[in-house]
Formats: structure tokens, sequence, C-alpha cells
């Protein structure tokens, strides 16, 4: 058996070493700025780790009282979304979230199974419906935010559910499509000889098959909601707030951008992306090897 030559390996390894220094240096620049007091945010030379950590950034992010305190020892004003305590956005955020990511599997795994199971739309449909999330969501702005107003629903929970579920849709129905179509026909079909109707047997054989998959679908469209920017900054004004609002809104009249306080709640609003993350792999290999009966 023919080995690699040093020179070969060395190089691999060494690629392998710089491309991982390239993805997690963003990360941690992340975190090293949440801990950098205000004199180290954007200092030339740049502090790669700071000698002087401070949670005050954090203690920003979270209590008011910290907020009117800094602008006070930096003799300047903040804008007044910032003065309040990031819990609402967190809370928002989790509720929108989560509603969303149900309504879209749900909706997506029904329509999944009648495309695969009853040939619905025909053979292009699926990457019809794929399509509209290669859509940049730009595109489509404008007259989401002029329907959205004439429904009265800007700046309310159900708005942002409702957009989000549309937008997601299509990925929920492409991933769980395949997950169905790992399931043989003839499952069902003995179910059904047994006495089952089709859609019990759905519910019973195919359904508990497909859980990895539909739980690592799930946490992706989580991921996208979670993180999604644009829906939220058109369609709010002030009731409603996401995370990602939350971290746009950190600015002080006098010293512009709260650099640290942004990657203080970058930092926090990363940990469910980071978790969800790991979980997600799991569930996927998961899903794609035992939770489905191969041909």
């Amino acid at each position: 058996m023919n080995e690699n030559p040093l020179w070969v390996t060395i190089l691999k390894r060494t690629a392998v070493v710089v491309s991982m220094i390239i993805a997690f240096f963003p990360i941690y620049w992340l975190i090293a700025t949440s801990f950098k007091p205000y004199d180290q945010w954007a200092s030339w030379p740049p502090v790669w780790l700071t000698d002087a950590p401070t949670l005050q950034n954090y203690r920003i992010v979270f209590f008011p009282e910290a907020a009117r305190e800094f602008a006070t020892a930096q003799q300047g004003s903040l804008d007044y979304k910032v003065s309040g305590s990031a819990w609402k956005a967190f809370q928002d955020s989790a509720i929108i979230s989560t509603f969303a990511t149900f309504f879209s599997v749900m909706f997506g795994t029904l329509a999944a199974y009648s495309i695969v199971r009853f040939r619905t739309g025909g053979e292009n449909y699926p990457f019809q419906f794929l399509t509209v999330r290669m859509m940049p969501p730009i595109a489509v702005v404008v007259p989401i935010v002029a329907l959205f107003s004439i429904l009265r629903l800007s700046d309310t929970y159900f708005g942002l559910v409702l957009a989000y579920t549309a937008f997601t849709l299509p990925f929920s129905i492409w991933m769980i499509r395949s997950f169905i179509e790992e399931v043989p026909l003839e499952l069902e079909g003995a179910a059904m000889v047994h006495g089952m109707s089709q859609f019990r047997a759905f519910l019973t054989i195919t359904l508990p098959l497909i859980k990895g998959g539909v739980l690592a679908t799930a946490l992706f469209i989580f991921i996208l909601n979670w993180s999604e920017f644009l829906f939220a900054l058109v369609l709010t004004a002030g009731n409603v707030i996401t995370v990602t609002l939350q971290v746009a809104n950190y600015v002080s009249a006098s010293s512009g951008k709260l650099y640290g306080v942004q990657a203080a709640m970058g930092t926090i609003s990363t940990l469910p992306v980071i978790l969800f993350g790991y979980v997600i792999q799991r569930h996927l290999v998961r899903g794609l090897t035992f939770g489905a009966i191969k041909r």
C-alpha cells in the first residue's frame, strides 16, 4: 500500500489548520470583544486578548440601569430601544421562532407526503417549491410590507410567524420529502390491508420511521427563523423585537455602534444556534440511517 510522501501529509495538515483558524477566528473575535472595555472595542492596533476583562457589556444587555451608567460615563446618550432589557428580544424570538417552526414542519410534512404518495403537482412540483427559497427575500419585501399593512399584520407576532412560515415551508417540504421517499409504500399498504385508513397508516407507520428526519428539519428551520433579520426589520416597529434587531439597535448617539455590547448580545444569541447545530447533526445522521427502512 503506497503512502503519501511526508510533504503531502504536512501540506494537508497545514491546510486543515489554516482552514480551522479562518473558520473559528470570527467566533473567537466575537467572544473576545464581548469582554473588552470600551476603549478596546475598536482600538488600533487591535487588542487580541484584553488584559482587563469586564462583564459590563453583558450587564448592559440585560440591565437597563447599566446602559444608563455607560451613557453617563461616556457623556453621551443611548437610543431609547437600547435602554431596555434584551429579555423581551429573547422572549419574542423564542415565541415567533417556535410557532413558525411548528407550522412550517407540520404543513411541510403533510405537503411532502402528498407529493410523494399522490404525485401532487407532477414531477417538477418539488423543485418549483424550492425555487421560492432560491429567490432573495429582498425581491419581495415591498409587496409584503404593503400587503401586511393592508391586513394590519405589521408589528405583530402573527405577522412574523406567517412570514417566517411562508419562506421556510419550501425548505421543510424538500427535506421531509427525501425522508418519506425512503419508506417503502408496501408498509403502508400492509397496514391498510389490516383495516387502517391511509392517514392512520401515515401516523402510525411512516411518521415514526421519519421522526429523526422531521426533528432535524425542525431544528434547521428553527435556526433559520432565529437568525432572520430582514423581515423582522421591515415588518416591525417596536412592539415586537427579535434578537437580530436588538443587536442592530445597540447604538450610542455619542459613541456610535456599541461593538462590545453587540458582541455580548451576539455571543449569547449564538449559544442556542450552536447547541441546535450539534443536535441537528446527530439527529440528521440518525434520520438518514436508522429512521427509515431502505429498499
